[in-house]
């Protein structure tokens, strides 16, 4: 984290607010849109929402403002954490046009005084959190008004920009909460939805069954017909509902990979690298001369270095060199620059002079010093920050607060971590010239300074070349998706498969970022081979589209292969039943019935209507259903379950002591129905809305 943007976590005054807006932009449903287009044509639509248009600009904007909250928190973001953030803020968006739709029928609106309430009195969360104190982490009233203030008179108008998406953003939270307290309010339950609630977790069956399982009965001895798949199918339709299209494609991965000769010209040139940072006597500029990764070379505590390094570098020598060694695909050597003992967190304060605006970086430092001077003079530092500071720290007098190592740019942390409490000095860095004063130091234990060159083991053009020519010899030969099967296997290719891949779709299967792929997949038409090779990392990738899903209820053929298991033990329930009605004909008891069947009967005792699970073996919700149903010592009939065809007794009903607590049975079934009614409530918006989305087009 730089220091600056450890100032505006610590302050709340005028740059705060642009790190605040991320996070709200994050955490919120509710989207801060602006009233600008990205270009003039439909080009710059990203998607629609019941004729609302949301533009590439906003919608790239809010994931820009995403995917820094993310980085803040996991460094480095993957193209699948880009993949969730993209579809993250889709939903933010949407969700948020749909409810504000809603919210206008209804005519429900926050008044200004209602607004200047929940931004002054009585905060909403994202007031609380952006204006925080840092020492008491309590809302600071002065600071937030102070920042309000400002907006009107700071000169670019950045900060009066960011005000209106803040209002306009605790506003529509204000709407959305309003709109989802009346779906709230209007849910209830009543003494009959208590009770039951009551007698189906608490009445107990004491039963006997016997099973034929559908495990009896081989696959290959199940003869499946077009009218079964179609039982199957129109029975159970509601399941094959495709949210959005999906495209299905084979594809073929050559590797090139680095190949062994290339991992011992990477030993060779890393130990040349090696013998040069032995001897070096400016090991900084050395680094940054032949490292593939670029680092500033800083004092690390215990357990902050990789651990290869972590367990030697604390009890080596100065000038200790350890490696080469390979680190996430890299041949690395590192030196032990210095170590010493270091206070583990400083508190210091400071006024931060912005040469901009003083005419150069002469006139600051100039200025800096005779703030400095008036310091050891005597003059209050609090008070001259105030008067002279340039952001956000000089409303709370330039505290800074209490901060480890790591929380400041390493120019300003070697400073006051080397320095000594009481100390007052000015220093430069990229962020302007500051007058720093050293208040505390606390803590103390060993810190080192350890310099590492990195070199990747990467493909030789050699290696790049002979992999690219083996696609280019595979892509040549094949014409259509017959061929391609072939030829993979003629040439002992693997061949993969991307099922029901949708249209923003990161990663497949063997490769992290597809995203080249995945947009050829959705331009192409069936049966269609790629007309390029694409790169994905270190692998050439040819593909054939198999097949295309539409949006909305796929057809039976489209899912005639994925249903084709659930279609088999379809048949062999009827098979089973037909088995297990001649079993029951004539017998008078269950025992009967399981000696002609040739299986053994089961006893089960205390199962409840709301737990329908038989002990040890499987969930099956329809047949405990028929037996809370049943009546005493009678044979059922037999019941086609999930796992096999059942046939029952019922021995016993136990019921559960006189019902009394109604009232608060019926608070928590309102409760938990309140709790999901926020999900479900979008969910029906949404499935009421028409959505296009054009996020493919762009991502």
């Amino acid at each position: 984290m730089g220091i600056m943007s450890f100032l505006r976590n610590r302050a709340g005054a005028i740059i705060i607010i642009a790190i605040g807006l991320a996070i709200v932009a994050f955490l919120l449903s509710d989207a801060i849109r602006s009233g600008s287009g990205f270009i003039a044509d439909a080009n710059g639509k990203i998607g629609e929402v019941d004729g609302e248009e949301i533009s590439y600009q906003d919608f790239n904007a809010r994931v820009d403002q995403n995917s820094q909250q993310f980085r803040a928190q996991m460094g480095n973001l993957n193209p699948q954490m880009q993949s969730y953030i993209v579809e993250n803020t889709w939903n933010q968006m949407t969700s948020s046009i749909i409810l504000e739709k809603q919210t206008e029928k209804l005519g429900l609106t926050v008044g200004n005084t209602e607004l200047f309430d929940l931004m002054f009195d009585n905060p909403s969360p994202q007031m609380q959190q952006i204006f925080a104190d840092p020492q008491t982490g309590a809302f600071n009233r002065a600071n937030a008004i102070s920042s309000r203030k400002s907006a009107d008179t700071e000169p670019t108008g950045q900060l009066k920009a960011q005000w209106v998406s803040l209002e306009e953003s605790i506003l529509h939270e204000r709407s959305n909460q309003k709109y989802l307290a009346l779906i709230r309010n209007g849910i209830y339950a009543n003494s009959l939805d208590a009770k039951d609630e009551y007698t189906n977790k608490n009445r107990l069956v004491n039963f006997d069954y016997l099973v034929l399982d559908f495990a009896s009965v081989k696959d290959a001895d199940v003869k499946l017909t077009d009218a079964d798949y179609k039982e199957y199918y129109e029975k159970n339709k509601y399941r094959f509902k495709n949210q959005t299209e999906t495209r299905t494609f084979e594809y073929v991965v050559f590797d090139a990979s680095p190949s062994k000769q290339d991992t011992i010209e990477a030993k060779a040139k890393i130990d040349k690298i090696a013998e040069g940072l032995r001897t070096t006597d400016n090991d900084s500029l050395y680094v940054s001369i032949n490292a593939d990764t670029k680092e500033p070379i800083v004092y690390q505590k215990k357990g902050t270095l990789e651990p290869a390094l972590d367990s030697v570098m604390f009890n080596a020598s100065k000038g200790f060199v350890f490696g080469p060694y390979i680190s996430n695909g890299a041949y690395k050597v590192a030196k032990l620059v210095d170590a010493r003992i270091s206070p583990d967190s400083v508190k210091a304060r400071h006024i931060l002079i912005n040469p901009a605006t003083e005419g150069g970086v002469d006139k600051a430092k100039a200025k800096a010093d005779s703030i400095k001077n008036l310091i050891q003079k005597g003059a209050g530092f609090a008070e001259l920050a105030k008067e002279f500071g340039t952001d956000g720290s000089k409303d709370s007098g330039g505290d800074l607060g209490t901060f480890a190592r790591g929380a400041m740019v390493p120019k300003f942390e070697e400073a006051v971590f080397n320095g000594s409490v009481g100390q007052i000095f000015t220093l430069e860095t990229q962020f302007g010239v500051h007058v720093i004063e050293i208040q505390k130091q606390i803590g103390s234990s060993k810190v080192v300074k350890v310099a590492v060159v990195d070199k990747q083991i990467a493909p030789s053009s050699q290696t790049e070349q002979a992999a690219y020519q083996k696609a280019q010899s595979f892509i040549a030969g094949v014409k259509n998706q017959k061929e391609f099967e072939e030829i993979a296997q003629k040439q002992g290719a693997v061949k993969l498969v991307a099922d029901d891949v949708t249209p923003l779709q990161g990663g497949l299967p063997g490769l992290d970022d597809a995203r080249s792929i995945v947009r050829w997949a959705y331009q192409a038409d069936k049966g269609d081979i790629s007309n390029e090779i694409f790169t994905v990392g270190s692998k050439y990738v040819v593909a054939v589209l198999t097949e295309i899903k539409p949006e909305g209820t796929l057809s039976l053929e489209q899912v005639k292969k994925t249903i084709e298991p659930s279609v088999v033990n379809l048949v062999k329930g009827r098979m089973l039943k037909e088995k297990a009605d001649k079993a029951l004909a004539g017998a008078s008891n269950l025992a009967q019935v399981a000696q002609k069947l040739g299986v053994s009967t089961s006893n089960v005792e205390n199962i409840v209507f709301a737990n329908p699970i038989i002990p040890g073996y499987s969930q099956e919700n329809k047949v405990v259903g028929a037996i809370f149903g049943s009546q005493l010592n009678k044979i059922s009939k037999s019941i086609v379950g999930d796992r096999g065809v059942y046939v029952y007794s019922v021995k016993a009903f136990t019921e559960p002591a006189p019902f009394t607590n109604a009232a608060k049975t019926k608070e928590t079934l309102a409760q938990n129905l309140s709790t999901q009614a926020d999900g479900a409530v979008f969910q029906v918006l949404k499935e009421k809305s028409k959505i296009k989305d054009l996020r493919a087009k762009f991502y």
